[in-house]
């Protein structure tokens, strides 16, 4: 019979039994419930991926919307509601900025004060140019009509009224005949003299420098291709073919390549350069697709009345560009936020500024989508911005030391408020979103957005390189692409002449025909320098 010592050895046993099993149970579940809790954070992160992924499409939906349906202009709301920035407001001396003061000048749409010459009339149209040539008409009544119909008397003139029409005469074409007159000896058969011929600007063309002059601002200036210049002449009886055209656009770009070079040594010397890219499709680019895209640069320069812009074409956009085409340069470079630049300022070791209006244009789409009516932090952004830009509004007439000593008094501390609430709100918005990614290109530019606190020469942002480029996207839109890279250079070559006549007050057709008329017979470089749009007398304004 059991002892009860061996009784009590199997009960502890059993329990002990049950007490591994209870334990290998508990840690069954444990690691069950661990793996829920994985799963459930997993889902929770999934769901607020998806959560963020919805708001980003929304969003990008908004804005496209915005972007399709709205008004194009920049300009955006501040709200009537107090803004986190409204005490910077104070800042800024005196009266508060008019509306055109939160943007830059060339992106306001703000309408000028009409000289007395064009003052509006009682019933608002514009009085026309008194420069523009007069012809008279006098309109008088019959004879019947010049005695009074009571006594017979006969009636004095008194006065007249005036009344002008606006008119205009179509394009006239014409031949110009080059007649050389040929002298000879009557008693000898040596010693023929000729008359010699003027320099011509293509000497095996019989194009005049008017007619090449108005082809090339026809299609430079007016966006009018090559295909409806030939309509056009067809239309006049003449027929020019648009390889013709062609012909001449690039032989004219290559006789204006000495006068670039003098613009290109001029920018150059400049303290200050903006530069900016735009895409252009050249369809027979060597060992390149048709549709793969090439690239127009822009640069402008030079200090006011003397002011540069030149295009380049390169079908790359890598940073190998800008260092070629300000190879040698020493001074200040202005951009967007593109990488590309960053190898120049390497090498030439340039001080390089960014652009507010494109860190603004980033606040300003994020302003599309956030709710309607509700103030966020794009709002706030915009705000300081806009005050940045009243500042600069202010020191816009002063020198270049005024202007620091006033960014130093008020842009300053506008700055100091708006890098502490950037590095607040960076940890606080999803970076996807479009506030997000406005503090993040924000953050990222930010040395390159405060170095004009150190020097007043530096301008606040890109748009001379913006405004220099337009013309060609304006032109791009109508002819599409070019078809060789000789043409896509011919194009930068005439577009750069002709935005720097533009660019200095001088009226691009005017001045392409004085180039085209005595840059043939012109040999040495001080010739070409007075050739320079700023070196032409009285500007003409555009």
């Amino acid at each position: 019979m059991p002892s009860a010592a061996s009784d009590s050895q199997k009960i502890i046993a059993e329990l002990e039994q049950k007490l591994r099993v209870q334990a290998a149970d508990i840690t069954r579940l444990k690691k069950q419930s661990r793996s829920l809790e994985r799963e459930n954070e997993s889902l929770e992160r999934k769901a607020q991926s998806l959560e963020a992924a919805k708001r980003e499409l929304f969003e990008q939906l908004r804005l496209l919307i915005e972007n399709r349906f709205g008004p194009s202009t920049e300009k955006y709301n501040i709200p009537q509601e107090d803004l986190f920035f409204d005490e910077a407001e104070a800042l800024v001396e005196s009266e508060p900025a008019s509306d055109s003061d939160d943007v830059p000048e060339d992106i306001a749409d703000t309408p000028t004060k009409p000289d007395s010459a064009k003052s509006r009339t009682r019933g608002g149209r514009l009085a026309l140019p008194p420069e523009l040539p007069r012809v008279d008409i006098v309109h008088d009544v019959t004879d019947g009509q010049k005695h009074c119909h009571n006594d017979g008397t006969e009636l004095v003139c008194i006065g007249e009224e005036i009344s002008e029409q606006l008119d205009i005469i179509p394009a006239k074409i014409q031949v110009i005949r080059h007649i050389r007159r040929k002298y000879a000896c009557k008693t000898c058969e040596d010693g023929v003299v000729t008359a010699p011929m003027p320099s011509q600007p293509l000497p095996k063309s019989n194009a005049s420098p008017n007619l090449l002059a108005y082809s090339v601002i026809a299609k430079y200036v007016d966006a009018l291709p090559l295909y409806r210049q030939e309509r056009a002449f067809k239309r006049l009886g003449i027929d020019l073919p648009r390889n013709t055209l062609a012909r001449w656009m690039i032989q004219t770009s290559e006789l204006i390549e000495p006068l670039i070079e003098q613009c290109r040594q001029h920018l150059h010397a400049s303290a200050v350069i903006h530069m900016d890219e735009t895409t252009l499709q050249v369809n027979t680019e060597p060992d390149r697709k048709a549709s793969s895209p090439s690239y127009m640069w822009v640069q402008r320069g030079g200090p006011p009345g003397q002011q540069v812009v030149l295009y380049d074409y390169d079908a790359s956009r890598s940073g190998q560009v800008p260092t070629r085409l300000l190879e040698n340069y020493q001074g200040i470079l202005v951009t967007d936020g593109y990488e590309g630049y960053a190898q120049v300022v390497r090498i030439n070791q340039l001080t390089h500024v960014g652009c507010w209006a494109h860190a603004r244009r980033k606040f300003v789409e994020a302003q599309k989508v956030q709710p309607k009516g509700k103030v966020g932090r794009a709002d706030q952004a915009l705000s300081l911005i806009r005050s940045l830009y009243a500042v600069e509004q202010k020191a816009k007439t002063m020198s270049a030391e005024e202007r620091l000593a006033l960014r130093d008094t008020q842009s300053r501390a506008l700055i100091e408020k708006l890098e502490v609430w950037l590095t607040k709100s960076l940890n606080q918005v999803p970076p996807k979103t479009a506030i997000g990614k406005a503090l993040i290109y924000l953050n990222r530019q930010w040395p390159k957005l405060t170095v004009f606190l150190t020097d007043g020469r530096i301008p606040l942002d890109n748009n001379p390189a913006e405004n220099a480029i337009r013309p060609f996207v304006i032109g791009r839109k109508n002819w599409l692409f070019s078809q060789t890279p000789k043409g896509a250079h011919a194009s930068a070559r005439l577009y750069s002449l002709i935005e720097t006549a533009r660019a200095n007050g001088i009226e691009p057709y005017t001045y392409m025909v004085e180039v085209l008329t005595k840059l043939p017979s012109l040999t040495t470089d001080d010739e070409l320098d007075r050739l320079l749009p700023w070196n032409q007398g009285e500007t003409i304004p555009v």
